[in-house]
């Protein structure tokens, strides 16, 4: 799936979920190491946790981040 990201640096996040779990994680755009931190961190756990851990975490003055846009994106994927 492909997510547009809003209010990050970022443009969107495709990933894939299979059977209930995040199989991969890819930003385009953003903080490459910390984009890449966290795909490799989360790729392989159940969406649930991921949603979990990275909701509403924030970037700097933002209301939002890159790990809370994918909690976002996972959040719809199941919905």
């Amino acid at each position: 799936m492909v997510y547009k990201t809003k209010g990050v640096c970022s443009s969107n996040i495709e990933f894939e979920v299979e059977d209930g779990y995040v199989k991969k994680v890819v930003f385009v755009g953003g903080c490459n190491g910390n984009t890449q931190g966290i795909s490799a961190l989360v790729e392989g756990m159940k969406v649930e946790d991921v949603i979990k851990r990275l909701e509403g975490i924030r970037c700097g003055m933002r209301s939002t981040s890159c790990p809370d846009q994918l909690a976002k994106a996972l959040k719809e994927s199941i919905s």
